[in-house]
């Protein structure tokens, strides 16, 4: 197999870290309106400029940020490194002010209780597969590291908050769509790529980032146990392919991949969007916020995808310095472009 080549000029770190607070952004003010209500506002185009100077992200970008400096403090890529690191910026964010925007209770729950001292596999919220998970783990698909290694971080930081093997499967999946996408990959490749990454990694339970999180009632072995996420993605990803095989009708994505409050239904129609607006990066954001589901969440992650796949050229220039924590999204970034 011929390795990619990898376009550093185009700054596809940059274009997937930005792409996810624009999404974010153009989201936030729709999240919890009908598809109607957002119409009526928008057009049926829906929001595709960005409001205020700054414009506001919400807690899956402040969330995002905490994984990125959490990984680009980290002496290693180990989880005995890693692990502190996502604690503490957890628990941080969860008592700033700035954590004002909506947050998600299972992200709250877990950060109190981590705040406590709790072991990570006992604070997390074992029974949450929301897409708290997955919102937050587009810095991990930028790393240069084996995919073992990203998978390994792509779980543990779904696991610290999120303890559903179903949110830890649909986290990786995320982190690795970022880097087949940063690697050159094409946006329509994803949904078979993605396919054979879950029939590969159906009973691969890592449990040197994971310990003994797998252990709770009903549960007989660790394979078993991740398994259940893995099949869950594999469904909603059969229901992706079932809606890309049908012509566009202009509707709400949700309808055919779920609304996106948990895990796998945030990755899949996220990745609904920027597939049918491979060509129209603005316009995979507006076609996530213009949705009855969580439209922040698609949002964000159809931004991380296609701005990944083409780069800090897909966006208006003018947005990078009009978007709240511009200078934190560019730091992070500028040592993986």
């Amino acid at each position: 197999m011929i390795a990619p080549v990898i376009d550093f000029s185009l700054r596809r770190a940059s274009g997937s870290l930005f792409g996810l607070a624009y999404g974010d952004a153009l989201g936030k003010p729709t999240e919890f309106l009908t598809v109607a209500e957002i119409v009526r506002r928008y057009g049926p185009a829906g929001p595709r400029e960005l409001a205020g100077d700054p414009a506001l992200v919400t807690d899956d970008t402040q969330m995002a940020l905490a994984v990125a400096w959490a990984l680009h403090d980290a002496p290693a890529f180990t989880p005995e490194a890693v692990a502190p690191l996502l604690q503490q910026r957890f628990v941080d964010w969860s008592v700033s002010p700035d954590n004002n925007r909506a947050p998600g209770m299972t992200c709250l729950r877990a950060c109190a209780e981590l705040s406590l001292g709790v072991r990570w596999q006992e604070a997390t919220v074992a029974d949450s597969k929301g897409c708290g998970a997955n919102m937050r783990v587009t810095p991990v698909g930028l790393l240069d590291v084996d995919l073992d290694t990203l998978a390994g971080l792509a779980q543990l930081q779904a696991g610290l908050t999120h303890g559903h093997p179903t949110g830890l499967a649909a986290s990786e999946l995320t982190a690795y769509a970022v880097r087949l996408l940063r690697d050159g990959a094409a946006l329509a490749e994803l949904p078979g790529l993605l396919t054979a990454r879950a029939h590969g990694q159906r009973t691969v339970y890592r449990a040197d980032w994971l310990g003994d999180l797998w252990q709770r009632p009903g549960e007989r072995t660790p394979a078993e146990f991740i398994a259940r996420g893995w099949d869950e993605c594999l469904r909603v990803l059969g229901r992706l392919d079932a809606a890309l095989a049908r012509p566009d009708d202009g509707g709400d994505p949700c309808r055919l991949t779920g609304e996106g409050w948990i895990a796998e239904e945030a990755l899949a129609t996220a990745l609904l969007c920027a597939i049918r607006h491979a060509d129209d990066p603005v316009g995979a954001l507006a076609r996530g916020a213009t949705t009855a589901g969580d439209s922040d969440s698609i949002a964000a992650l159809a931004g991380a995808f296609v701005g990944a796949a083409h780069g800090m050229p897909a966006w208006p220039a003018d947005w990078s310095t009009r978007i709240e924590y511009a200078d934190q999204l560019a730091t992070l970034a500028a040592s993986h472009d």
